[in-house]
Formats: C-alpha cells, structure tokens, sequence
C-alpha cells in the first residue's frame, strides 16, 4: 500500500470515526431508555465500522417524525370514525365500571390502553397450529358480510395459500375482505400472491413506514395478528401464516404457540385496532360492524394495544401491572426475554412479596444474538427466585401469561424492547375463572415438557460464551 492510499484509509477511518461521535451523540438525546442510549452510544464511539450503518437502519434518525404521522393519521381515523353510525365501545352497559360496590380489577389495564374493559364475552383457547388454522379458516369460509385479517408474517407455502384461496372465495362471493400483512415481517411475499387476492376483489395492503428515508428504517413493524369475521368471531395470538407455524420446519418442530377464538362485544375493540393500522396504510376505513349474539357469554375481556406512537410505553407498562396485581402467583411465557429494568424489577419484587413466579422460555434458539442476551438474563433471574423452565419438545413461541386464579392474557407481546417500544402489538386479558383454570392446565401440561433451570443442571458457558453472552446483553436494548 502506497502513502497515498494510507492517508486515504486514515481519512476514511477519521470519518467515520467523526461520524460515530455525532451518531452517539443523537441517541444520546433521542433513543428513548437509558440503557438503548448506552447501548447505542457506546457502539458508535467505539465499533463506528461496525454500527454506524445499523444506526442509521435500526436507529432513531425518523422515530419523532413517524410517531407524529402516526398519531396524526389516528386522529384522522377517529374523526371518520366518529360520523358513522358506529359506536367502537359498544353499549355502555357492557362497559365494567369502577366502583367500591363492583371493583374492576382490570380498569388500570382500561386506562392504558384507553380502551374500556368489556362484559358479555366469550374466549376459548386454540392450543398451537392445527387447531388455530382449522378455526380461523373455517370461520373465513363461513363469512358473509366482512372479513378483516392482519398478520405479522404471510407466507406463500401451503398454508398461506389455503389463507388465500379461502379470501379470494368469499371475495368472489361477495364478501367485503381486507387483508394487511407487515412489509418487514413479510417481505418474502411473492407479489403474485397478493396480485391474485386484488385481482378476485380482496383489498390488501402492506404496513410500511413512508417516506424515503423511512425505507430504510426497518425498527418500525406492526407484529398484530388479528381476524375478525362477520364482527361476529375473531382471533388474536402468537401464530403467523407460514407452515413452520405448523410443524414443517424440522430444527424447530414442533413449534409450540397459542392462539385466542373470541366472541361478543370485545370484537369492537379489534376492528378499532384493526381500523387504525388500515387507515395508516390506506387513508381508508374498513367497513365496522357491532358484535351481536352474546347469548350466555359471561366473560369480562380488555384489549391492550400498544405501539411506537403510544404517549406512554404501553407494552412495558402492561407488563408491570400484570406482574405487579399478582397476589399468590403469575407465569409468563415468552420467545424472546430481553426485559427492561422495570419488568426486571417488577419480577423481583414479586418474588420477594411471596408471589410464585414461573417464566416459560425455548430451549432452542431462532435468534442466536437474542437467545444469548435472554439466557443471560434467565440465569439472573432464576438466581432472584424465578422458577425458570425451557420447552425441551420443540421452539416455544407462545406468548401466555397468567395472573392469580381468575386472569389470563394472549396476544402477540414478547418479553422484550422490541415489543415493549417498537412493534405495534395487541394482548387480550380474560377475567373469568374458568378460562383462567384452562389456561393453567394448558401451562403445567407445557411444564411438563420443560426443564427448569438450576444451578445444577445449567450448563456453565466457556469464558468465549460468556463473553458473548455479554455482548448480546450490551447490545440487548436495541435487538
């Protein structure tokens, strides 16, 4: 290498050098936790090489803008809403109220979510794929008014085209039907896929950011998967559309997921949250129809929707009071735990006020950087009096937690910053003992199958392990 050349390599270091103090500097100001501006800011100065290019891809460069577009088009949203003969809360007199002679234990959760908590419901279970696949498109073909569907991931395998053939059907038959994949999380998806759907009269539209600099944000992805048939039944959970969601993916198989079947007036609330996300993408309103038909449902249900856009970290905060109104237990299952301070803390607490504290986790990794960071905090917390258990069958993507012996809750929410700060994301909570007691049977049955986590029998990583055990944790608020 000439001199010529090495002052041109010298430059080019000192520049990007230079460029990672000034992007250190922005997350310090901008990136929201203290622990993702550390994470950041550290990287940059140190590894600018290495991070300067995520930054600008993962980082915080367009995250006010987009927050302020967001909640500007949910206004818009509901001031469309607002003209129509369509109440998204439903009759008040479903709506739980807070009083001293008639205590909704569930009203903090309302007031987060800014959403009321619902009576007259009905809630049951769908214990991974086959049955979750079998319900949501037998419900699909049955339809006859409206059909919403959103999903994190589509594929275009053998269950995403069962998913499309059944939409183009009722499209052709009549049925209004709208579908809205995430770009990210879908960005696989062949164009004929959704070439064939437009072209029977199924409308479709990806979630993206917009703008050009926003294509090169890739931290902003709507992780809901939602379906609401007729406003008569609807579904919510951890599934995606892809056959590894049912067992044809042999490292991970079986995979292990949880999906919720829901009726009555809760139903409002998802087409609410499925309205917001397809205004964004369209600067259109899906068609809204009121539950009807609540027959002898008797379940008190409250949907949790949180985003990005949110005034307060809503994910986060979900987390904390579920963990924190635990009176004699809470289990919690999650694919990824990367948790920040707060849940961290709440789970300590609870351990120290006598409450048994159980966390689900796989014990096999689809993220290998995410599943070093989340062991390391596994072994941390087990050391603070969480019983730590990990899914020996197969990849545990369940997304359950439950609360004493009267709530539970399933959604799309992981464990983690991400889905505490940067995906739109829904959970549904059931207050209903029955339902609670089912979820429990669900749990210990997945327990069985699981190995907790010792002292003993954890296996003790090698100094290069830990090391990079260390790294992910670093680096685990910005994962």
């Amino acid at each position: 290498m000439n001199p010529q050349e090495i002052y041109l390599l010298g430059y080019v270091v000192a520049g990007l050098q230079l460029c990672g103090l000034v992007a250190a500097v922005h997350a310090v100001f901008t990136v929201r936790t203290s622990q993702g501006a550390i994470a950041w800011a550290m990287s940059l100065v140190f590894m600018p090489v290495l991070t300067l290019l995520p930054y600008l891809v993962f980082g915080r460069s367009s995250f006010d803008a987009y927050i302020r577009a967001r909640r500007q088009a949910n206004v818009e949203m509901h001031a469309a809403v607002a003209q129509l003969d369509w109440r998204p809360w439903v009759d008040e007199a479903l709506a739980v109220s807070d009083s001293p002679t008639r205590p909704n234990p569930l009203q903090p959760f309302a007031r987060l979510a800014q959403m009321p908590s619902l009576a007259s419901n009905q809630a049951r279970l769908l214990i991974d794929g086959q049955a979750t696949f079998d319900a949501i498109l037998a419900a699909i073909a049955s339809a006859e008014k409206v059909v919403l569907v959103q999903f994190f991931i589509i594929r275009d395998d053998a269950i995403g085209r069962r998913l499309q053939q059944v939409l183009i059907e009722r499209a052709r038959a009549g049925v209004q039907v709208y579908l809205l994949y995430d770009s990210i999380g879908s960005h696989a998806l062949p164009r004929r896929y959704t070439r064939s759907l437009r072209q029977a009269g199924v409308q479709v539209h990806a979630f993206a950011t917009r703008g050009f600099i926003s294509r090169f944000q890739w931290n902003f992805r709507n992780h809901r998967k939602i379906v609401v048939v007729d406003g008569r039944i609807g579904f919510v959970g951890g599934l995606n559309v892809g056959d590894d969601y049912l067992d044809q993916k042999p490292r991970l198989s079986p995979w292990r997921d949880t999906h919720l079947e829901l009726s009555g007036p809760v139903l409002a609330c998802l087409q609410d949250s499925f309205a917001e996300d397809w205004y964004w993408a369209s600067h259109e309103l899906p068609p809204l129809l009121l539950p009807e038909g609540y027959g002898e449902a008797d379940m008190v249900c409250q949907v949790v929707c949180s985003g990005p856009a949110d005034k307060d970290e809503t994910a986060s905060l979900f987390f904390v009071q579920a963990i924190n109104m635990a009176k004699r237990r809470i289990w919690l299952t999650s694919p990824y735990f990367v948790p920040d301070e707060a849940v961290y803390a709440a789970l300590r607490l609870a351990v120290l006020r006598g409450v048994e504290v159980r966390l689900l986790l796989p014990s096999r990794p689809d993220h290998r950087v995410v599943y070093a960071a989340s062991t390391l905090y596994a072994r941390s917390i087990m050391r603070a009096g969480v019983r730590v258990f990990r899914y020996q069958p197969g990849f545990m993507h369940q997304k359950v937690l439950l609360i004493d012996e009267d709530t539970a809750a399933v959604g799309s929410a992981n464990l983690d910053n991400r889905s505490f700060r940067l995906n739109f994301e829904v959970m549904v909570l059931v207050a209903n003992r029955e339902f609670a007691d089912g979820v429990a049977r669900m749990l210990e049955a997945d327990f069985e199958l699981s190995q907790e986590l010792t002292p003993e029998n954890e296996p003790k990583p090698h100094r290069l392990q830990h090391l990079g055990m260390r790294v992910a944790r670093l680096v685990a608020p910005v994962l």
